[in-house]
């Protein structure tokens, strides 16, 4: 197997606050201007005028996707301070009202408003989108028909929204709730070939449920401009550490399943519903819960699960060089998630700008 094809690239989606009310501001448009030579074409604009999306290059192993990540936050970062600003990683913001974000004049977003009215309006939510180089087309699918088993198992792992308008929700990951109101979201269909896959697209297309294949947004999916797998399950994650954690074993799970494929084995594929009512735990709990255990139909708590999927991809751990990174993951079972250190500030604090603080700070400690 030739592991240098599975190629990676890291999205983020960060919050731009105010350095003193600590409040979504809609500064966007002056820190793309101001470092449009630097970012060229990784840093963009999102639908409100408080989000920044980043995007690395192309990275041939985990070492130069934490490159790229930290470069960005950094640059990024120094650029927000100047004008007195801070950006955050997280999935939603602690207090923020969408009702008062500015929408960004872009076409794409104009018309995602007319279609979908309130239901976009309210998507004041930041994620992280991490595509796997697969350049054969068939096993991209294959990939993804496998990999969607274990999408509860990443949000579980990346958990950043506990809060909502000012709101402890009870969930991990609210980032989930408003965003599954959109069609196409949430867990993907099964597809046997590429082929069926095209076809599926064509009759969206025909009868106008989307007008171009970048409007499938579901948890994982074949890109339909790059030959990766991309997967958007997962919150914005907060620590540096955490991201490349999270890339690194995602990474391996795809190393894998594609040597059970060569082998020609595969991992079983399991109703949508049962995987959805995974997805929900995982929401609802994180880390804490539990997940179904599909094949012994046995409930089993997430952290051992992530356990077993740690033990699954231990043999490809060390040809992809990522051994360190993927024991960072274990870090993450010990010590919880962003959504567990909101919660756990806001409860010695009592305060939500505290939370915020503490989620600037986290968002450049590695950097």
């Amino acid at each position: 197997m030739d592991f240098s094809e599975l190629t990676l690239g890291v999205e983020e989606e960060y919050q731009i606050i105010d350095g003193d009310t600590r409040q979504l501001t809609s500064y966007v448009g002056d820190v793309l201007e101001q470092g449009a030579v630097i970012f060229r074409d990784q840093v963009k604009p999102e639908q409100l005028q408080s989000q920044v999306e980043t995007g690395s290059h192309v990275c041939r192993n985990i070492g130069e996707a934490r490159q790229e990540v930290t470069r960005l936050r950094a640059i990024v970062s120094e650029i927000a301070e100047r004008n007195g600003c801070r950006i955050v990683a997280a999935a939603t913001h602690p207090f923020s009202r969408w009702q008062d974000q500015i929408i960004t004049e872009k076409d794409r977003y104009k018309a995602l408003l007319s279609t979908m009215k309130v239901i976009a309006r309210r998507l004041l939510i930041f994620g992280m989108h991490v595509h796997v180089g697969i350049p054969d087309r068939e096993l991209r699918i294959d990939v993804m028909n496998q990999l969607t088993y274990f999408i509860p198992h990443f949000l579980s792992l990346s958990t950043s929204s506990p809060f909502w308008l000012g709101q402890n929700t009870g969930l991990k990951s609210y980032r989930s709730v408003p965003f599954e109101d959109l069609p196409p979201t949430g867990i993907p269909e099964n597809f046997n070939t590429a082929a069926e896959y095209d076809q599926f697209l064509e009759i969206l297309i025909k009868t106008e449920c989307i007008d171009e294949p970048t409007k499938i947004w579901w948890d994982i999916r074949p890109h339909p401009k790059f030959p990766t797998l991309e997967i958007r399950v997962c919150d914005a994650l907060t620590r540096v550490d955490d991201v490349i954690a999270v890339v690194a074993l995602l990474q391996a799970m795809v190393a894998k399943l594609i040597q059970l494929r060569l082998n020609n084995q595969t991992w079983r594929p399991y109703r949508r519903a049962l995987v959805e009512e995974n997805k929900w735990r995982a929401i609802k709990d994180g880390l804490d819960g539990h997940l179904i255990d599909l094949g012994k139909t046995e409930q089993v708590p997430t952290r051992f699960l992530v356990e077993e999927m740690l033990d699954f991809v231990d043999d490809v751990v060390d040809p992809l060089e990522s051994r360190r990174e993927i024991e960072r993951v274990r870090d993450i079972l010990k010590e919880g998630t962003s959504s567990d250190r909101q919660i756990q500030t806001f409860e010695q604090t009592g305060s939500l700008e505290a939370v915020v603080d503490m989620l600037a700070d986290e968002t450049m400690l590695e950097c």
